[in-house]
């Protein structure tokens, strides 16, 4: 059975998550008198790990998706209910949660039988990404906490950045600020956030280009009509791990809201599954040594839930709200 390079990189990924130590333990920490959410940065640099082993190009989503996939576990570690957070951790990757809990209140062999047309993307609502209508056009959101009752709860842009830092920064940051406005403007209430992956070696190779983003991402999370927080990490890739090709490209073109987005007709494609084995997958480190306070992950993720849980009745999130309240004392 032919499997493209995206499916074989979902598999490692659903490995990693599935098999990650602290998947499910409290990301809050009490530290005297303060409540830090500590991100799983060891998992982050095995998700990391996935584009390199499978030498996948930038076009090919991989590289992007690693991060994706990070943001939305930590936000299930964060104690929000799997099935409201896309991308999900099993397919369809972006589901209503009303049509989960439908089908797993049908009879057995009802229940089994859609599943299959769930997997084979045959239902309403499933879909590979999640398309949400701004103030004046639609965007395809990286991840998203939503549900029919409730709409966009939470909304997280990703880019990332591997090469070519001088020729691309500057249109990643005008895309980033007129993004967060058109989804801030029909989306008040919801939490918006954007994190960004550059290669620490722009630090070494492109010093000024660097400094200068850095700077300008700090300076997205201080709008009061944009991002409520920016994220950095900076994958210390050696220049053979850094992916190759051009970015992933935007769908071009009008998006449809909630579209199903199921065309992988241009990504590679093996004949036979590969025996790809997740202990061959290489983590790739994280440098920290220059990402700013105000960039950390950790805040960012502090910021995004406190945001969701402030805007939202008592009686919703309420394992996000216990979790929150009861922190792991001490530091790990």
């Amino acid at each position: 059975m032919a499997i493209s390079l995206r499916d074989r990189g979902w598999q490692l990924f659903d490995e990693i998550v599935d098999s990650a130590p602290l998947a499910g333990e409290n990301p809050w920490t009490r530290v005297g008198d303060d409540e830090l959410f500590i991100p799983d940065y060891a998992t982050l640099e095995r998700l990391l790990g996935v584009p390199v082993y499978l030498s996948a190009t930038s076009q090919s989503g991989v590289p992007a998706l690693a991060l994706d996939v990070w943001v939305s576990y930590e936000l299930r570690r964060a104690g929000f209910d799997g099935d409201r957070v896309w991308p999900r951790a099993s397919e369809p990757r972006v589901m209503p949660y009303e049509v989960t809990q439908f089908i797993a209140g049908l009879p057995v062999k009802l229940r089994s039988q859609l599943a299959d047309r769930v997997r084979g993307g045959k239902v309403v609502g499933a879909a590979k990404s999640a398309n949400l209508l701004g103030k004046n056009y639609v965007k395809q959101v990286d991840v998203v906490m939503s549900s029919w009752a409730t709409g966009p709860e939470l909304m997280i842009s990703t880019k990332r950045m591997d090469s070519s830092f001088g020729k691309n920064a500057a249109n990643r940051v005008e895309e980033s600020y007129g993004d967060a406005k058109n989804l801030r403007l029909r989306h008040p209430q919801a939490a918006l956030g954007f994190v960004y992956a550059l290669s620490a070696i722009s630090l070494v190779t492109e010093r000024d280009t660097a400094l200068w983003l850095i700077d300008l991402l700090q300076k997205l999370g201080r709008e009061d009509d944009a991002y409520d927080a920016v994220a950095l990490v900076m994958p210390d890739l050696a220049g053979e791990q850094e992916p190759t090709g051009a970015e992933e490209p935007e769908p071009a073109g009008p998006l449809e809201a909630g579209a199903v987005d199921d065309d992988e007709s241009e990504l590679p494609v093996s004949s036979e599954p590969p025996a790809d084995r997740l202990e061959d997958v290489v983590p790739v480190s994280l440098y920290t040594g220059e990402i700013p306070n105000a960039l950390d992950p950790g805040r960012f993720f502090a910021v995004m839930c406190a945001r969701v849980l402030d805007n939202s009745p008592i009686n919703f999130h309420t394992e996000a709200r216990r979790r929150r309240a009861n922190p792991v004392t001490g530091p790990r």
